[in-house]
């Protein structure tokens, strides 16, 4: 088998991201890296809270440890190609644990 080159990790749990969408998100996710041919090299799993309530959803992407907050539906398609494919992260998603690192 081979080793993913990403590893995206969608919050599902906890107070506030199954109440933004978090299903959702992760759902589509998997749809645009299905859709490009991409879920051999980019892994997209739903995960447990990240004790971040109140800036979900919330999701990480590995191996570079990149945290995005607030993530809505419609911000899906950008950071699958931007990000997973561009490898550009969106600097206005970004987060660092004490709110978005653009603030």
């Amino acid at each position: 088998m081979d080793v993913f080159e990403k590893h995206v990790f969608v919050c599902v749990s906890g107070k506030t991201c199954p109440k933004e969408g978090s299903e959702e998100i992760c759902s589509a996710m998997r749809q645009e890296i299905a859709a490009l041919g991409l879920k051999k090299q980019i892994r997209i799993n739903k995960s447990g809270c990240f004790d971040q309530c109140g800036n979900g959803v919330v999701m990480v992407v590995y191996p570079e440890r990149t945290w995005y907050a607030h993530v809505k539906p419609g911000d899906v398609k950008e950071i699958v190609e931007k990000h997973l494919v561009g490898g550009q992260p969106l600097q206005r998603l970004l987060y660092d644990g004490g709110g978005r690192r653009d603030k």
